[in-house]
């Protein structure tokens, strides 16, 4: 199991909410990211090999033992990695559909003119 199984939005979002709480669970991930928890667990396992995430064990104050998860430098320096590919895959997606937009209003106009 490695990160390349794991889509790259997938990983990145993941990073994100553990490295922001930590104690999420991965029911809460899984809700959130709007994947299947099996899903969240299998890229959580991928995510722990490549040494990028950390478990650990908590007390939670119902006295029931949960997780604790910990963005490791190394995850910290790929999230970082894959920040910088998303905003540039997110700015060409930006730009064709600007484009796309300005076509389309170009024929609104054409077709307002006849």
């Amino acid at each position: 199991m490695d990160s390349s199984t794991i889509d790259e939005e997938t990983r990145y979002r993941l990073i994100k909410r553990i490295e922001s709480n930590p104690e999420i669970s991965q029911r809460e991930l899984a809700a959130e990211l709007g994947v299947s928890l099996g899903k969240v667990n299998y890229c959580l396992k991928a995510l722990i090999t490549m040494g990028w995430v950390k478990v650990g064990n908590f007390t939670r104050s119902n006295s029931k033992l949960g997780y604790a998860y910990v963005v490791t430098p190394a995850g910290l320096h790929e999230k970082a990695h894959i920040t910088a590919r998303f905003l540039k895959k997110k700015r060409m997606q930006y730009e064709l559909l600007k484009e796309e937009i300005e076509k389309l209003e170009s024929e609104v106009k054409q077709d307002d003119t006849r």
